[in-house]
């Protein structure tokens, strides 16, 4: 039983809402609450002087007089890897584009040489303590995407790694349609080797619930992409699509057809594919520090959400086009450069993300069935998303299990 809470975001109208259109008001402001928790569930929230009878025994922890609200959903991370491409940002910086790094052998496939030599054991100790980080400015449930590996045997072991991690309930996806590995000389053969040898091996050894691909010019593309990803869905795995990034190149349009659950980036989009994403289920995840970093456009944020459009917002944390765990900066940049109102970021980051996620009906809002996954801050909700570099402090608790105290 969580007392004494002065004020409780609970989400719940941006829930029923499913994350569309979202106002103030759906935020569901409660004041002198209190938080009975079963079996790492919400079995009741309501006002503190009137607990139920059947509440009276539960172990009580005083929220102190602060504010709770849902824990956040990061639902777009590449947190598995190892090595730096610290010289590449370099190069951005001097006006080299990402698509000439990547020609040159850079992006991606630097990552893969030193990624493929880190034994387990090492990416463990380095991903825990990515992990950790996003863990301690509230997030209570992480994406972890493979596709630093590009052959089996290390795509399994980065999958693993993410397995292994402790804190934050963890989200696997399988990312080996990421780049086109060395050892195979076009993209064809690489994704008929993905779709005949990997896609069922993931699924049947239950590495991942998950199947992205980068869908972009010069990387995965066309028909041999959509037979790949419609392999994937029969198989029970669920889409996502690294849609219209760089170029138009058709991303966005494919996850609608093929009813992903998400389609990420989405730079590129104009008026026809904002129309139709708002009238699908397609979740649209925003990256906002890629864009920073990579110098690009950023997304028409305000035309999706003006047009129905639902929206989830995450760091795309990776060691090259988003070197950041900075959910503060997210939320800044969102507000700043797309235009986005205080409670369309928070909702971004709950219950637009937890759809990403496929989650919708576990996490992102605080309601009577849900996981009991919320923060407790002394923080008013209006400091949120203010400051770079100052999420919290918190105290985070997922299925009502402390997890830090920072």
């Amino acid at each position: 039983m969580i007392r004494q809470i002065s004020e409780i975001l609970t989400l719940s109208g941006a829930a029923k809402k499913k994350g569309r259109h979202v106002q103030e008001a759906d935020l569901e402001f409660l004041k002198n609450q209190a938080l009975w928790i079963k079996n790492g569930k919400i079995q009741w929230l309501g006002p503190d002087r009137r607990i139920p009878k059947a509440a009276t025994n539960s172990k009580e922890i005083s929220a102190q007089g602060k504010t709770v609200l849902p824990g956040f959903v990061e639902c777009h991370t590449h947190s598995v890897f190892a090595g730096s491409r610290a010289h590449e940002f370099e190069k951005i910086c001097q006006g080299m584009s990402y698509s000439e790094i990547s020609s040159q052998g850079g992006g991606i496939l630097s990552t893969l040489h030193p990624t493929r030599q880190a034994s387990f054991a090492e990416l463990v100790t380095k991903t825990q303590k990515h992990v950790d980080l996003f863990s301690k400015q509230g997030v209570t449930t992480l994406e972890i995407k493979s596709g630093y590996g590009l052959n089996l045997k290390d795509e399994i072991k980065l999958l693993k790694v993410a397995g292994a991690m402790s804190g934050p309930r963890i989200v696997r996806t399988f990312l080996g349609a990421h780049a086109k590995p060395p050892e195979f000389e076009n993209l064809e053969d690489y994704l008929e080797e993905l779709e005949n040898k990997y896609l069922a091996y993931i699924k049947k050894n239950k590495l991942a619930d998950r199947v992205d691909i980068f869908f972009e010019k010069g990387f995965f593309n066309g028909a041999p992409a959509v037979k790949y990803l419609r392999a994937a869905r029969k198989l029970g795995l669920d889409l996502v699509i690294h849609a219209d990034q760089l170029s138009l190149s058709g991303g966005s349009e494919v996850a609608i057809s093929l009813g992903a659950l998400s389609a990420d980036h989405l730079i590129q989009v104009r008026e026809p594919e904002i129309n139709k994403l708002a009238n699908s289920e397609v979740t649209c995840v925003l990256l906002p520090a890629a864009d920073l970093y990579l110098r690009c456009p950023y997304p028409p944020a305000r035309k999706l959400i003006d047009a129905g459009a639902r929206v989830a917002l995450a760091t795309d944390f990776n060691p090259g086009s988003s070197p950041t765990q900075d959910l503060a900066l997210i939320g800044l940049l969102a507000r700043l450069e797309m235009k986005m109102s205080l409670p369309e970021v928070i909702s971004a980051y709950t219950v637009g993300a937890a759809h990403a996620l496929n989650l919708a009906t576990k996490v992102g809002s605080l309601e009577v069935g849900k996981y009991a996954d919320f923060l407790i801050t002394e923080k008013s909700w209006t400091d949120l998303f203010y400051s770079v570099g100052q999420m919290g402090p918190f105290e985070v608790y997922q299925q009502g299990q402390k997890l830090n105290d920072v």
